[in-house]
Parts: structure tokens; C-alpha cells; sequence
């Protein structure tokens, strides 16, 4: 097993973060994470012991406040995995409302830039560190009636890119596909189809050794969950 680290997740109280969190904990690793419900942030710390907040990752000033808390108990994360997304209502762009398409951009592509803000620079302080960005195949292609999720996916990847041109030497940011899980934001898109995919815990199975061997050599690389 890999030597214990501490990570950072996004959107751990549910879903694939969720899952990731638990693997984690459960192999001896320090996991720090926040959701928007504080009911699930309890629910999840209680049966865990891991560090999780309510913390709306698009707001900066809930993230600054949610990351000076981290960085004193835990330090700098080994690995900062930014999870947090939402997805519109199924529906044609133009039938998208502005406070629907407004909120998917705040969290997908701020919330992701928030944390970045309040995070990196102490990976950057201490030279080393992986960042995952989840991407989507809505990143590197799309659909019809998932518009607004698909813009902040392709943004995702370019903001990651980016990134990985101002790190310094020794450390690695990474857009991450997934793939197809069973989540509510996939029963949203294709309803019951979606129970024909991987479940979150499975896809932590694969997904939690794959992300610990990541280094400085995947930096700006585009990956694809195993």
C-alpha cells in the first residue's frame, strides 16, 4: 500500500467523492472534504472520522475560511481532487434559465478556481502535490440538452491545461474522466439507464490506487479513470 497521504475532495458527500473519501479512509489515508448539506458533511464524518464541512465551493469566501481550517490541521495536501459539480435540468440551451445556467458555471468552473486559489500555493510552497480536476466525456465531447454542463467541462480542461504550464517542477494537475457511475447527476440525464453503470463505490475500487500513483510525470496530461 501507498505510504498514508492526505487529500482534499470536493463534493465528498455523495456520489464518486463520497466513495473515493471512504476507500481512502478505510486504507489509512487523512481525508479532508466538504459537501453543500451539512446534514450529509455530519453523516459522512460520523461514520468515517474523516474532516467534512458544509462548504459552498462557490462561494471564495467559504472556501478560504473551510481551507484555513485544513491547512492547520492537515497541512498541504498530497492530493486536491476538485469533485464539486452540478448539471442542468435536462433541456434545449435556450430553455436553460439564467439562474440555472449561472449556478453550474459558480460551482463547476469558480468553485474549482476557488479552491485552487486557497490550496496551491501552499502545495506550491512545500514543491510538491497532485491536482485532479474531474473533467467529463462532456469535456472532450457533447450532447444535446446538457449544454451548460458540457461548457464548463470543456472549460475544466482548458483551465487544466493552463495550470500545469505555471506549476513548478515536482508537481502535476490532471483532468480526470470518470467515466459513466451511477450518480443522481447521471439519473438526471438518462434516468433509469443510468443503474446499467458502475456503481461510485466500484468505480473508488479502481479509481483510489490509480490516483495515489499519479506524479509530476502525468502533469497536464487528459486521464480516463480506470
Amino acid at each position: 500500500m501507498a505510504s498514508p497521504r492526505t487529500t482534499v475532495i470536493t463534493g465528498a458527500t455523495r456520489g464518486i467523492g463520497r466513495a473515493l473519501l471512504e476507500r481512502l479512509v478505510a486504507a489509512g489515508h487523512r481525508v479532508e472534504g466538504c459537501g453543500t448539506r451539512a446534514d450529509l458533511a455530519d453523516e459522512v464524518s460520523r461514520k468515517t472520522g474523516a474532516n467534512v464541512e458544509r462548504v459552498d465551493v462557490a462561494s471564495d469566501a467559504e472556501v478560504a475560511a473551510w481551507a484555513r481550517r485544513v491547512l492547520e490541521r492537515s497541512g498541504a495536501p498530497d492530493l486536491l481532487v476538485n469533485n464539486a459539480a452540478v448539471i442542468n435540468r435536462s433541456a434545449p440551451l435556450w430553455l436553460v434559465p439564467a439562474t440555472e445556467f449561472d449556478r453550474v458555471v459558480d460551482v463547476n468552473i469558480k468553485g474549482v478556481a476557488n479552491v485552487l486559489r486557497h490550496f496551491a500555493p501552499a502545495m506550491i510552497e512545500r514543491g510538491c502535490g497532485v491536482i485532479v480536476n474531474l473533467s467529463s466525456g462532456w469535456g472532450r465531447s457533447t450532447s444535446p440538452d446538457v449544454a451548460p454542463y458540457c461548457t464548463t467541462k470543456w472549460a475544466i480542461e482548458g483551465l487544466t491545461q493552463a495550470l500545469s504550464q505555471e506549476l513548478p517542477r515536482g508537481m502535476a494537475a490532471v483532468a480526470l474522466s470518470p467515466g459513466m457511475i451511477h450518480t443522481q447527476m447521471l439519473e438526471s440525464c438518462f434516468g433509469e439507464e443510468a443503474k446499467a453503470h458502475r456503481s461510485p463505490e466500484d468505480w473508488a475500487r479502481t479509481a483510489m490506487p490509480f490516483l495515489l500513483e499519479l506524479g509530476p510525470e502525468h502533469n497536464g496530461k487528459q486521464m480516463n479513470a480506470p
